[in-house]
C-alpha cells in the first residue's frame, strides 16, 4: 500500500486585510529571481535591501516598531517626480506583492486598473470624508489627502474598533495610479488568504471580526506555491510565448507562517 500523502493544516482567513503579514519571501524572492532585482547582504543588520536592475527603485524591509516596515522608493523620471510607497508590519504580503508585481510588469497592458476606488466600490465600499472610501464593516478606509487642484498622498488604514490601528499603507502623491489601484484591488478582493499557524499571528481571533476556516492541504502543494509564483512572474519577461506553469491552486507557503 502506498504511503499516505503528507498534509498540512491551512487556515483560510477573511477579511484578507486581517490575515497578518505573512512571509516576506512572497515579495522578495520573485523580485530577485523573476525580475532581476539585486540584494545586499549584511548579516549584522536585520534588514533586506533590494534594488531594481535600472537602479531606479529600492525596496527596504527593516523592522521598526515605530514606523513602516516596508518602504519602496523610486527615483525621479523625465515624466514623473520621485515617489514612495510604504507598508506596516502587519500588511499582508499578498497586498504588497500586488504593487511589486504591477511595478515589474514589463507590459502592463491597456486594462491595467487606473482608478484606485473602482474595485472597492464594486465590492460595497462607500464614500468616506472629503476624498475617501470605507469598507462595509468600517474597519478599513482609503483616502487621498490634499485638494482637487493639488492632490496629495494616499493612505490605506486598517483598524480594530475605533482606535487600534492594525496597519497602514502609504503612497506618495506621485505614485503611478495603476500601482495604487493594484493595491486597492488586492485589498478589496473578497477571496480569503491562506496561512499556517494563524492562531499565533492574527491580530484578532474574534469570530465577529475574522472568519477562519481550517482544512488539510497536500504538503507538496503548500511547499511549491512560491516556486510556482516565481515561474509565472519570470514568464512575463520572456520574448517568446511560454507554456504557463500549471497552477496547483494551492495556498502559498515557502517557509511562511501567519
Amino acid at each position: 500500500m502506498p504511503p499516505t500523502p503528507e498534509t498540512v493544516e491551512v487556515d483560510f482567513i477573511t477579511p484578507r486585510r486581517l490575515a497578518s503579514g505573512g512571509d516576506p519571501a512572497w515579495v522578495t524572492v520573485p523580485l530577485h529571481r523573476a525580475s532581476g532585482w539585486s540584494y545586499g547582504d549584511d548579516p549584522l543588520m536585520p534588514r533586506v535591501l533590494l534594488s531594481s536592475p535600472d537602479q531606479k527603485a529600492l525596496l527596504r524591509l527593516e523592522p521598526d516598531p515605530d514606523d513602516q516596515w516596508w518602504t519602496l522608493h523610486h527615483a525621479a523620471e523625465p515624466n514623473r517626480p520621485a515617489w514612495y510607497a510604504s507598508f506596516g508590519a502587519r500588511t499582508p504580503v499578498e497586498l504588497i506583492a500586488a504593487v511589486t508585481d504591477a511595478l515589474t510588469d514589463p507590459a502592463p497592458g491597456a486594462d491595467a486598473p487606473g482608478d484606485p476606488y473602482r474595485t472597492l466600490r464594486q465590492v460595497g465600499w462607500s464614500p468616506y470624508g472629503d476624498d475617501g472610501i470605507v469598507s462595509p464593516d468600517k474597519s478599513a478606509y482609503v483616502e487621498r489627502l490634499g485638494t482637487p487642484a493639488d492632490p496629495g498622498a494616499w493612505f490605506a488604514t486598517v483598524t480594530l474598533g475605533t482606535h487600534q490601528k492594525v496597519w497602514q499603507a502609504r503612497f506618495g502623491a506621485h505614485t503611478p495610479p495603476h500601482l495604487v489601484a493594484a493595491f486597492t484591488a488586492a485589498l478589496g478582493d473578497p477571496k480569503p488568504l491562506h496561512g499556517t499557524d494563524s492562531g499565533r499571528s492574527l491580530p484578532t481571533l474574534d469570530p465577529n471580526v475574522v472568519t477562519r476556516k481550517t482544512t488539510d492541504v497536500l504538503a507538496v502543494y503548500v511547499a511549491g506555491a512560491l516556486e510556482d509564483r516565481v515561474h509565472s512572474l519570470a514568464a512575463r519577461h520572456t520574448t517568446t510565448p511560454t507554456a504557463p506553469t500549471p497552477s496547483r491552486q494551492a495556498p502559498p507557503r515557502h517557509g511562511r507562517s501567519r
